[in-house]
């Protein structure tokens, strides 16, 4: 079974175009829903691995078209990379709107701001 860790972990290969700080860390993952494919090639035949349909809610940091498809593209192409995802939904929200607040730690330090925090109100 697909976990959302193993899907956190492959979107961390995911970066926003501009802030250059993968989407995990810039906090712009909203929610994961993972749900059996039960209409992928091989379903129920012995051997072969359960896919599963995969959709993502997030926002961005900058909501332009190009921003939009560029990290459309990244995810949707990132986990068609694990076996066992067969279809990907990418949703991309228009609230809560992102602010340097939802950053992490590990992105804070990614981005140079983990050993001044008055730089996050700068960004």
């Amino acid at each position: 079974m697909l976990t959302e860790a193993e899907v956190l972990d492959a979107l961390r290969d995911c970066y926003d175009p501009e802030l250059r700080c993968n989407v995990v860390d810039l906090g712009l993952i909203r929610s994961i829903a993972i749900e059996h494919d039960l209409d992928a090639p091989g379903t129920g035949i012995a051997g072969v691995p359960q896919k599963h349909i995969v959709k993502i809610a997030l926002i961005l940091t900058n909501p332009s078209e190009a921003t939009e498809a560029q990290t459309r593209a990244q995810i949707v192409n990132r986990l068609a990379g694990l076996e066992a995802v067969g279809t990907t939904a990418v949703t991309i929200l228009d609230t809560p709107r992102w602010t340097p607040n939802h950053i992490t730690p590990d992105g804070r330090r990614m981005l140079g701001l983990d050993s001044n925090p008055g730089l996050i109100e700068i960004l």
